[in-house]
């Protein structure tokens, strides 16, 4: 009789342990989103020394969501030109849009990406011209891309005088 409930016992434990197997949660992706000035989705840095707040999560096959804004590296290419469509971004880096290590992007250059499309004497038609494409890394996961335009320095084509949208 002994024997048959230790057996027993053991197989109850063994089953107990097997159900859990393979229910581990894993992080399935990065999401990068920003706190900041957005139209539309697109994202603008306004004004001189404007900022946006980069968030960064983890999101976990679950659906959980973990912040890692500070443990990730950030990653910046420039995409198109500035608003006269001729020149172009300057490069990323400290004296442009930095990003410090807790996902704050600062407009520091007077910068303008965006166009008024709008004929005169209308209201603004905001049209990027060029923005920063930035993406952030966590253990080798990369997160998908966000645009963000600055409009840091005043457009002489604007009625406004005024950059992008605010």
């Amino acid at each position: 009789m002994k024997r048959k409930n230790i057996l027993a016992a053991m197989l109850v434990t063994l089953s107990l342990i097997s159900t859990g197997c393979g229910t581990s949660d894993y992080v399935q992706s990065i999401q990068l989103t920003s706190t900041g000035s957005s139209s539309g989705g697109f994202f603008n840095l306004v004004g001189a020394d404007g900022t946006l707040q980069l968030l960064t999560n983890t999101v976990y096959h679950s659906g959980k969501t973990v912040p890692v804004t500070t443990s990730v590296t950030y990653q910046v290419t420039t995409v198109g030109t500035q608003y006269d469509q001729v020149t172009p971004l300057p490069p990323y880096g400290p004296d442009t849009v930095p990003i410090n290590a807790t996902g704050l992007m600062t407009a520091k250059a007077a910068l303008c990406t965006w166009i008024n499309t709008a004929p005169a004497g209308q209201p603004a038609i905001w049209e990027y011209t060029g923005y920063y494409e930035v993406t952030s890394t966590y253990h080798g996961m990369v997160s998908q891309p966000v645009a963000i335009g600055v409009g840091s320095a005043a457009d002489p084509n604007s009625a406004s005088g005024g950059c992008g949208p605010s």
